[in-house]
């Protein structure tokens, strides 16, 4: 079995991290809250290391799912780094939603070490890291990819390379794109029918079988319905994941009217107060104007 580090154990680092250690691997996790690192070994044994360096030591893929661009570089580079620490030949997949930018900085800084590198975004959620049946986009060299895919194919449910450095997170920012235009349609849709007097929960069992059934529908629709916003991806990220969409479009010329648009509604939420709900809280927004 392969030696892993696993960088960064939040809501979904966590689980995935215990994923690849319950499949007989021999993982070492780093958390620049120690105390995450402890309760993850404590819950799924394995190691941990003091510092991104010291956790990658005799690596040979080094996993990261961290919050942005700069945490990115700070667990990548420096002394105390992951790339100080991992031996020539050894792979990083990085699973954070970063910007095209930064993922083409570290391809670079890799490729010169002698290191794989592969941008590999994720998507499913906190309920797909916990059932291992996550959806992973990479972009990366192929020979790369083809090594690392046994390891991801441990908690996904499709990984597929779908180009070469960079495509991941091109991908991913497809996905943002789709999931915001749809949570906020399927908001409109459950608010008219309150509005309408009409149950909620009936309606989306009779359309859920039709053409405007979803993910999004099928799995978020009664929380919302029970003003429940404490199921999923958070509104803060999800902006962060939305302003990386809206600047690489202004790049390379594509229009999305729907996001830019969308984007001011997640930053209403934010004044209400709901930066850490769940991105169906576009519902909440709705109904703070009755």
């Amino acid at each position: 079995m392969a030696k892993i580090a696993f960088l960064g154990l939040g809501v979904m680092g966590f689980p995935m991290a215990g994923h690849l250690q319950a499949a007989g691997h021999d993982v070492t996790v780093f958390n620049r809250t120690t105390a995450k690192a402890e309760a993850w070994v404590a819950a799924h044994g394995g190691t941990m290391g003091t510092t991104p360096h010291k956790a990658t030591d005799g690596a040979e893929f080094v996993m990261t799912c961290v919050g942005n661009d700069d945490d990115l570089r700070s667990v990548c580079t420096g002394e105390d780094g992951a790339f100080a620490g991992m031996s020539k030949s050894a792979t990083l997949v990085d699973h954070t939603t970063v910007s095209a930018k930064v993922t083409s900085e570290l391809y670079a800084a890799a490729k010169d070490q002698g290191l794989g590198f592969l941008d590999a975004p994720i998507s499913g959620g906190q309920a797909g890291a916990e059932n291992g049946v996550l959806s992973i986009m990479c972009g990366g060299d192929k020979p790369v990819y083809d090594a690392a895919e046994p390891i991801m194919h441990i908690y996904s449910k499709i990984c597929r390379r779908i180009g070469a450095s960079g495509a991941g997170q091109l991908t991913k920012m497809s996905n943002q794109i789709a999931i915001a235009g749809l949570v906020q349609g399927l908001s409109e849709a459950l608010h008219f029918a309150e509005r309408a007097g009409l149950d909620g929960g009936a309606v989306v069992e009779v359309i859920s079988q039709g053409a405007a059934g979803s993910w999004q529908m099928d799995n978020r629709y009664e929380t919302m319905l029970g003003d429940h916003f404490d199921h999923g991806f958070a509104v803060d990220w999800m902006r962060k994941d939305l302003g990386i969409c809206l600047v690489t479009a202004s790049e390379n010329g594509a229009s999305l009217p729907v996001t830019a648009l969308v984007d001011q509604f997640y930053k209403d939420v934010q004044k209400l107060g709901g930066g850490r709900w769940d991105t169906s809280s576009l519902l909440k927004r709705l109904r703070a104007f009755d």
